[in-house]
C-alpha cells in the first residue's frame, strides 16, 4: 500500500502547485511518486504543463513521476451501476414506486465517495511509493473524507449485516421474487461494505495517510485553517505539517512606495503566522514572480519548501483522543475523560449522551465517541474545554453501579 498525502486548502491557496511541487520532488529523489487530482476545477495538468486523463501517464519521462485527473463521472457511470440495478430491484420489490426507486438510488456524495475509492485502488495496487492527492477545496475536502463513515452508517441501517448474511431466506421479505436476485443485490451490498470498511482505515491510519493543509498568510483563511485542523481530529485523520504558501519577500532597507507596501504585507501575514503557534509545524512558500509551470518550476518550489528535510512524512503512531482518569471509590468515585482536540477561543462546542456513546458536535460537526466501558455507567457532571480539547467529568450512575 502506497503512502497517501492528501493536500487541501481554502480555494486559490495553491494547494495544486504545492501538491504537484511535492510528486516531483519525491521522483527526483528516487521514489516513484503519483499525483492525482480529485478537485473538479482539475488544474493539475495546467500545474504540470501536461494533458492529463483518468488513467496515470508519466509526466517527465524519468519513470518517476507520474499523474491523472480522476474522473467521478466516469467512475459512476462503471462502478455505481450494478449496485443502483440492484438496489432499484429492492425498493421496487418493497413497494416503492418505479420513479421514486430510480430517484432515491441518486445519492449525494457518491461521485465524491467513488473518487476517494479510486485514490485507495492506485494507492493498493501501482508500482507508487507515495501518491499525493490534489483535493477540494477544505469544505469539500471534509466532506470528502466524512463520506465512508456516513456511507457505511447508512447501509448498516438500511441493509444490516445480519440480513445481508442470511440472503436468500429475505428474498420473499425483500420483495425480489427470486432468492438469485436477493443474492446478486446481497453480494453487491457487501462488497460496498468491505470497500468503505477498507476507506475507512486508510484515513484513520497515520502510517499510510494525513493530510496537509495550505492556506495563504490572511486571518480570514487562518481562521477557516483552525477549525479544519479541529474537523479533521474529529474525524481521527492526522496533519502532518501546514503550509503558509505566498509570503511576499521582505524588502531589507530599501525605500520608497514599493518597499513600504512590502514591508507592511509582510508585517500583517508574519502576525498572522504568530497567531497561529501552537498548530504544529509550519513550512513557508514565498510568493514567486512569476507562476510555477513544469516540473523544472515546480522543483525550485519545492526546494523551498522541503529544504534537505524528506518531503515524506515519518511513521506516526495513532495518539488516543481519549484518556480516562479518575479517583474515589464506589459511589463516591469520580472520573474524567479527555478528548484531544485543537480547539480555537469562539468554538462552539456541544456535547450529548446517546446511549453508550458521547455525541460532541464542534462548530456544527458531529460526531459519536464510543464510551469506555466504565464510564457507560456513570452520568456526566460537567464539563469544560481549552485549547487542547474537552474535559467531561463523570459520576456513577446509582441505578447501574454494581
Amino acid at each position: 500500500m502506497s503512502r497517501v498525502l492528501l493536500f487541501t486548502g481554502k480555494g486559490g491557496v495553491g494547494k495544486t502547485t504545492l501538491s504537484a511541487a511535492t510528486a516531483a520532488s519525491l521522483a527526483a529523489h528516487g521514489r516513484k511518486a503519483l499525483v492525482v487530482s480529485t478537485d473538479p476545477a482539475h488544474s493539475l495538468g495546467d500545474a504540470l504543463d501536461v494533458r492529463l486523463g483518468a488513467e496515470p501517464s508519466e509526466v517527465d519521462g524519468s519513470g518517476g513521476l507520474f499523474a491523472c485527473q480522476i474522473d467521478p463521472r466516469g467512475l459512476v457511470d462503471e462502478a455505481w451501476g450494478e449496485l443502483r440495478g440492484h438496489l432499484r430491484t429492492v425498493l421496487a420489490g418493497a413497494g416503492v414506486d418505479e420513479l421514486d426507486a430510480e430517484e432515491l438510488t441518486v445519492l449525494p456524495g457518491v461521485e465524491e465517495l467513488l473518487a476517494l475509492a479510486e485514490v485507495r485502488r492506485l494507492a493498493a495496487s501501482g508500482p507508487w511509493e507515495v501518491v499525493v492527492v490534489d483535493c477540494g477545496p477544505t469544505a469539500e475536502t471534509l466532506r470528502l473524507l466524512s463520506l465512508p463513515e456516513a456511507f457505511a452508517g447508512y447501509l448498516e441501517r438500511l441493509f444490516p449485516t445480519h440480513r445481508r448474511v442470511v440472503r436468500g431466506l429475505l428474498a420473499g421479505v425483500a420483495g425480489t421474487g427470486t432468492v438469485e436476485k436477493w443474492d446478486a443485490t446481497a453480494d453487491a451490498l457487501s462488497r460496498l461494505a468491505e470497500r468503505l470498511d477498507a476507506l475507512r482505515s486508510m484515513l484513520a491510519d497515520p502510517s499510510s495517510c494525513s493530510v496537509r493543509l495550505v492556506l495563504t498568510p490572511e486571518r480570514v483563511v487562518a481562521a477557516e485553517t483552525r477549525r479544519t485542523l479541529t474537523a479533521l481530529a474529529l474525524q481521527g485523520i492526522r496533519v502532518d505539517s501546514v503550509i503558509a504558501n505566498r509570503l511576499v519577500p521582505s524588502p531589507g532597507a530599501a525605500r520608497g512606495a514599493a518597499a513600504t507596501w512590502l514591508r507592511t504585507r509582510r508585517q500583517e501575514q508574519d502576525a498572522v503566522l504568530a497567531e497561529l503557534t501552537g498548530i504544529g509545524e509550519i513550512r513557508t512558500v514565498d510568493h514567486r514572480a512569476s507562476e510555477p509551470v513544469g516540473v523544472t518550476a515546480l522543483l525550485e518550489v519545492a526546494d523551498q519548501l522541503y529544504g534537505d528535510a524528506d518531503p515524506l512524512p515519518g511513521d506516526a503512531e495513532a495518539a488516543s483522543m481519549l484518556e480516562v482518569s479518575g479517583s474515589g471509590r464506589g459511589l463516591d468515585a469520580r472520573y474524567s475523560l479527555r478528548i484531544a482536540l485543537p480547539l480555537a477561543d469562539d468554538t462552539e462546542l456541544d456535547l450529548a449522551r446517546v446511549g453508550d456513546d458521547l455525541a460532541l458536535t464542534v462548530d456544527g460537526r458531529r460526531r459519536l465517541v464510543a464510551l469506555p466501558s466504565l464510564l457507560r455507567r456513570c452520568i456526566v457532571t460537567g464539563a469544560e474545554m481549552d485549547s487542547g480539547g474537552v474535559t467531561v467529568r463523570f459520576r456513577p450512575d446509582p441505578s447501574l453501579w454494581r
